[in-house]
């Protein structure tokens, strides 16, 4: 678990935060934490989710004893990721995939697109 806590944690945009909200949307959540909470095991499930997909949705069943902003303020650095969103008892995660990112997140370059002007009569 050494090697994971070493990867840097980007702070994302709000541009980037929502659209990474956007493609979740549709995700089912890969891991899901019972009344045992946020286990080594669980730790390990969701890093390889997070290798294989850069995207992964986590659920808090209903029997698990922690708070979701808690379980999100712990696993984020232990996993080297962002938390992308926390809904409900979802808590949304982004990690990009250093050799093969699959998700292009907007930059500022993008906002910097010239905007049209009104046509004139």
């Amino acid at each position: 678990m050494a090697a994971t806590l070493s990867r840097s944690i980007s702070a994302l945009t709000g541009k980037q935060k929502r659209h990474l909200r956007a493609l979740g949307h549709h995700l089912d959540a890969l891991v899901q934490l019972g009344k045992s909470g946020l286990t080594s095991g669980a730790v390990r499930a969701i890093d390889v989710a997070l290798a294989e997909h850069e995207l992964v949705k986590v659920k808090l069943g209903t029997e698990c004893p922690e708070d979701r902003d808690e379980v999100a303020g712990r696993l984020a650095p232990e996993v080297a990721a962002s938390i992308a969103q926390t809904m409900g008892r979802t808590i949304l995660l982004y990690r990009r995939n250093p050799k093969k990112p699959v998700i292009k997140l907007p930059t500022a370059l993008d906002d910097a697109k010239p905007k049209k002007k009104p046509a004139s009569k």
